[in-house]
């Protein structure tokens, strides 16, 4: 399988030097779909992240891999021949240290005006916090993504989904595209400065919203008994997600056999919540989620099972959708990787490699 002209960001050249997860998911999700990604790692070890080669190799396929030692000055020689012909440089680093290098935007903007720089740290390039080391739940700590926690006095551990570094790579991706289509009316490149904890805090924003004028966030979660999760006689476990409507409450209290309940309005089920849920729970934990399946389907409930990793492999709709794709490993065998998730024209552009090894393209890219 091979790369075609239809891909949106073919022709685009993007130089980065973001390691471990959020620089390297949004240049995956650009290399995907089109873009010719090249990644510049230290020639000793490359990108930490290759410690762990089912997780380097999740977040590089697609991509190219060449080793400069940028504390030299044939290695800034070699980056900076790259940047002439490059359309993006992305990096991940501290505030300070491209500077340093030689390499911060002034710098990058000499050698290549149309560049598109995009640097994603923790709490981005200024502000109190820009130095303050830190990983990802500390991030979603001081957004308020974890502020029920000071109201429950929990501290349990959320979940392991790394909700600071994917949407960092999100953003990142948005604020280089955007930059890229001004650049098409200017003739300029910009400068995108990416804060993992900016990202958040805009992820809050409806919550964040209402906290500002006074008001309590609309939260189903915590009173909608209709949205939560609930355990079927077999341990399986089902997730509705009624988070206001009537119509939707009815038939689940029907098929589940709790019709004297299927009238009660949006305020009073709020003001029974634990009740309801006790109900509710008592109800589903009667049958197995074979039985329930089809009942909650044939109703038109929104709901679905609590999968694990082999069931989101194994789903049907995945499968129908091409979520997933195998392509040849170095190996000589193949690898399986979560496809692109965007379609465009009903085609899903990626992944066509696998991952690169550590300076593979050395020779292609770097002049000798």
């Amino acid at each position: 399988m091979t790369e075609t002209p239809s891909l949106p960001l073919r022709g685009l050249r993007v130089i980065s030097l973001a390691e471990q997860y959020p620089g390297p998911y949004a240049t995956l999700l650009m290399a995907d779909l089109g873009a010719e990604v090249i990644q510049v790692e230290r020639p000793q070890g490359g990108d930490p992240a290759r410690i762990s080669p089912i997780f380097h190799a999740a977040l590089n396929r697609n991509k190219a891999s060449v080793t400069l030692n940028l504390k030299t000055g044939e290695g800034r020689d070699a980056l900076a021949a790259l940047l002439k012909d490059a359309d993006v440089l992305m990096e991940g680093y501290r505030p300070g240290t491209m500077n340093r290098l030689g390499f911060g935007y002034a710098a990058a903007r000499a050698i290549n005006p149309r560049i598109v720089y995009a640097s994603i740290t923790g709490y981005g390039q200024d502000g109190p916090y820009r130095d303050r080391p830190a990983h990802d739940l500390s991030y979603q700590a001081v957004a308020g993504l974890l502020a029920d926690m000071t109201r429950t006095g929990s501290t349990a551990a959320p979940g392991d989904l790394p909700l600071g570094d994917l949407s960092s790579g999100m953003f990142a991706v948005i604020g280089v595209l955007a930059a890229i289509v001004d650049r098409g009316r200017t003739g300029k490149g910009a400068y995108v400065d990416v804060s993992m904890t900016d990202g958040l805090v805009s992820w809050m924003g409806v919550a964040l919203a209402a906290r500002a004028a006074g008001r309590p966030p609309l939260s189903p979660a915590a009173s909608e008994p209709g949205y939560g999760i609930y355990a079927c006689a077999d341990g399986r476990l089902v997730a509705f997600s009624i988070a206001y409507e009537d119509w939707f409450w009815t038939p689940l209290c029907e098929t589940i056999g709790l019709p004297e309940l299927a009238g009660l309005k949006m305020a009073e089920r709020w003001s029974r919540t634990e009740t309801l849920r006790g109900e509710i729970a008592e109800r589903i934990a009667t049958r197995p989620l074979a039985h329930w399946a089809p009942l909650f389907d044939r109703a038109h409930l929104p709901w679905g099972p609590v999968s694990t990793l082999d069931d989101v492999l194994d789903d049907p709709h995945f499968q129908a959708r091409g979520m997933f794709r195998d392509v040849p490993a170095a190996d000589g065998g193949t690898r399986r990787y979560v496809a692109q998730p965007l379609k465009i024209d009903g085609v899903r552009p990626g992944p066509v490699r696998d991952a690169p090894a550590l300076g593979v393209d050395n020779d292609r890219y770097l002049e000798s």
